[in-house]
């Protein structure tokens, strides 16, 4: 395998589409014959994902590494930050959790050097079996106060000797300001490894903007190498909780209503990205009484504090409501930490999660739980209800659940049985169980007798195409990969 020079896409600020382009890149050079595969050194996100190993990585570099067609691993996001609290994170090295942080604890305490180290040698495993590596940056590369502690930008950047492309995004205005004001504040050994400048979101006639793309090249001295469309119809799974501002927030008549609570510390949430493109429901995500009293199918999702989040749902007198539409026949979905809620106790011995050690539960399924200090990490295949096909998901979670004896199981996962259903209520542990047409049609059985044939996988695989289309058209990759091929 030939070594390319690893290249790596940072940013003016978050959220400016590094992720996305990151995918896409990393699918353009798969189909120009590359063996490419991501690297992300610190994710902070309530998405993640399990490793074939068992291990746990935020959900980006996952999709990134699915758009390159291989298997992900730790290796790509040896760090994940996962906000447990207020201003509090669970800190996952390697996959696995090593303890909680306050922000201010991980970003101006003493052990980044460590995890700088970790970092590097994960990078260093990766490259040795794909080429090039495509490194993401995190939010702005001009953070100054946080820069001498940085582990995931332009520190990084020099210790995998990475050709970097800074994006802007253009629709959040001021891309002049940003986009020289970063590298104004580079140092100069920084600014040498910038090798281009891609504007992002474009809305509009990109002609428009040839002349704002030779006033940045004069300004910096840097050339504009791409400028990407706006480009909404092109579907690649959210990074994080960003995303969820794009949501539906209410119901709609004349459809199959899905509310999905919207939990502070909701996790997971592409658990229901197949259910927001079936043509027969409106799936849409709430924190009001109301909400949940107009939806005909209510979903408590995945979080990352079950304790909090039930009280907040008390506070917001949610709860109640649920039991109410509980008990006028209405179906209630609950996943992971949903599951969790929907019993009749839950037990915090070890403060995990916080210094409550015992709250009840909603009531609706007899189990009870024991959150515990080690998480399970873990692709799964089983088989759903009575039903033959195999399908497949995946558990991230900390928490032993023991139900009373003679309640139905919901799933069979070979030899042994994981999750309940009891009349209209259902739980489980298993996150993308919803991505498995034959739960998603079982569960909307009671509603419409109309069959959708929708293949998820082949779905994102046509859309990693589009978008690596789309980027060798608004972008020169030419020069990005002549530059690659220069001597590491």
């Amino acid at each position: 395998m030939k070594k390319s020079r690893p290249i790596m896409f940072v940013g003016t600020g978050s959220d400016v589409g590094k992720s996305i382009l990151v995918t896409g890149i990393c699918r353009v050079l798969k189909n120009r014959g590359y063996t490419p595969a991501p690297f992300k050194a610190q994710n902070m996100s309530l998405n993640s994902y399990a490793t074939p190993e068992g291990l746990e990585i935020g959900r980006a570099q996952a999709v990134q590494a699915e758009a390159c067609g291989i298997p992900c691993s730790t290796n790509m996001n040896p760090v994940l930050l996962k906000p447990s609290g207020s201003n509090t994170s669970q800190v996952v090295l390697h996959g696995k959790p090593i303890g909680d942080q306050t922000i201010k604890e991980y970003f101006l305490g003493n052990n980044k050097e460590q995890l700088f180290s970790e970092a590097t040698t994960a990078f260093l495993s990766l490259a040795k079996m794909y080429s090039p590596i495509v490194l993401e940056g995190a939010g702005s590369i001009s953070e100054l106060n946080l820069k001498n502690r940085d582990i995931v930008n332009m520190r990084m950047a020099k210790a995998a000797n990475a050709n970097v492309y800074l994006v802007a995004d253009i629709d959040k205005g001021g891309v002049f300001a940003s986009v020289y004001g970063s590298i104004a504040l580079l140092e100069p050994w920084e600014k040498e490894l910038v090798k281009g400048i891609v504007i992002n979101k474009f809305r509009g006639d990109i002609s428009l903007f040839e002349e704002g793309k030779q006033i940045l090249q004069k300004l910096t001295g840097i050339p504009v190498i791409g400028i990407v469309p706006y480009a909404s119809d092109i579907y690649i799974e959210e990074e994080d909780s960003v995303g969820l501002l794009q949501k539906n927030t209410t119901a709609k008549d004349g459809t199959i209503n899905i509310a999905v609570v919207l939990l502070p510390y909701l996790s997971n949430y592409t658990d229901f990205n197949v259910l927001e493109k079936d043509p027969r429901t409106h799936l849409y995500y709430t924190d009001s009484p109301e909400g949940i009293k107009n939806a005909d199918i209510i979903i408590i999702p995945g979080s990352k504090n079950t304790i909090r989040d039930l009280q907040f749902m008390r506070d917001k007198t949610l709860a109640k409501e649920i039991l109410f539409a509980h008990e006028n026949g209405k179906k209630i979905i609950g996943i992971c930490g949903g599951y969790q809620m929907l019993g009749t106790v839950i037990t915090d011995p070890y403060h995990v999660e916080s210094s409550i050690k015992t709250i009840p539960g909603l009531g609706i399924l007899p189990i009870q739980t024991v959150l515990t200090r080690e998480k399970v990490t873990t692709q799964c295949e089983f088989t759903f209800k009575q039903y033959k096909e195999a399908c497949k998901g995946y558990e991230i979670h900390m928490g032993n659940t023991t139900t009373d004896k003679g309640i139905p199981f919901l799933n069979q996962l070979n030899q042994t049985h994981e999750g309940v259903i009891l009349d209209n209520c259902w739980g489980t542990y298993i996150h993308g169980i919803l991505d498995n047409q034959i739960v998603i049609d079982d569960l909307l059985q009671d509603f419409s007798q109309e069959k959708v044939a929708f293949d998820y996988e082949e779905y994102k695989q046509e859309n990693y195409d589009k978008l690596a289309d789309l980027l060798e058209k608004t972008m020169d990759i030419d020069r990005i990969i002549k530059e690659m091929q220069v001597e590491i």
